[in-house]
């Protein structure tokens, strides 16, 4: 009778599983982070390769989270052309506080998202503030996608299948940040442009730009960060098509009153005073 243990490379033993894990050094997944993030081969223009904190490609299909500091730019990168980055954001001190998607396109009168639009919370703080589109294809209106409706168009929507809804991968990310189900709002998502339709009520699906294009936001306060990079909910192709994403993140400064973004509207310069108040209050 054949040792199926021996077969798998001796794993059957203590000593075996431990050769086998170590013969794994120095390998590299598509989705594992750059550690240090400083050994990311290309920092953006004008960016210290050692000011860097987060270096990863995030696949089609695959998640990533992080928590942020108060005046880090994050920027995401549509590496092909096809990546569709679903983005939630908490305050990493009191994480029941989050992303309001109603408040984000209702305080600055504006459904579509676009540089110096602001992510906001139902405090009426700006959690994150996009300071950079190179594409203007993005979303905040349809969400992610559930996992039974994957299961509907793909055949399976689970985190560990072969097409992960956006909603499972959310969950699975969150859970590494104390998160529960309950506690993921509606996201906002990147570099797959939704608009409405002539007759008010109907979306359209309008796809990507293009490859290269990226997008830069200023976390405003401390964050949890999570992306599910899967399709588009209502992407029409009958393909489960998304492609890598780039996620890169460095050290800065949030927006403060001399930065002319401050006083682009009266709304949002409430909201970052709001934030002001708040971080200053903590001594953050």
């Amino acid at each position: 009778m054949t040792n199926s243990g021996l077969t798998r490379g001796g794993t059957d033993t203590t000593h075996g599983a431990r050769d086998h894990a170590r013969a794994q050094a120095g390998g590299r997944a598509e989705a594992m982070p750059v550690v240090p993030a400083s050994a990311w081969p290309n920092p953006p223009p004008g960016v210290a390769a050692d000011d860097l904190v987060w270096a990863q490609t995030v696949p089609g299909g695959g998640y990533a989270s992080k928590v942020l500091a108060r005046g880090t730019t994050l920027r995401l990168t549509d590496v092909a052309g096809d990546a569709c980055a679903h983005l939630l954001v908490f305050n990493a001190d009191q994480p029941w506080e989050r992303l309001n998607v109603a408040d984000t396109v209702k305080i600055p009168w504006q459904a579509y998202l676009g540089a110096g639009h602001p992510l906001l919370s139902d405090q009426g703080r700006v959690l994150a503030t996009l300071v950079t589109d190179t594409g203007g294809a993005h979303d905040a209106l349809c969400g992610t996608s559930p996992a039974a409706r994957n299961a509907e168009r793909y055949g399976d929507g689970a985190a560990g299948g072969p097409t992960p809804s956006g909603r499972a991968l959310f969950a699975v990310a969150g859970a590494k940040h104390g998160l529960g189900p309950r506690d993921l709002p509606p996201s906002v998502s990147f570099f797959k442009g939704v608009r409405v339709g002539g007759d008010g009520g109907s979306l359209e699906y309008h796809g990507s730009v293009g490859r290269g294009e990226h997008v830069e936001l200023r976390a405003e306060l401390g964050l949890v960060v999570l992306i599910a990079n899967v399709p588009h909910p209502i992407d029409p192709r009958e393909e489960y098509a998304c492609s890598a994403l780039d996620v890169l993140a460095w050290r800065g400064s949030p927006t403060t009153p001399e930065d002319p973004l401050w006083s682009s509207s009266p709304e949002l310069e409430r909201a970052l005073m709001n934030t002001a108040d708040y971080v200053d209050a903590r001594g953050v």
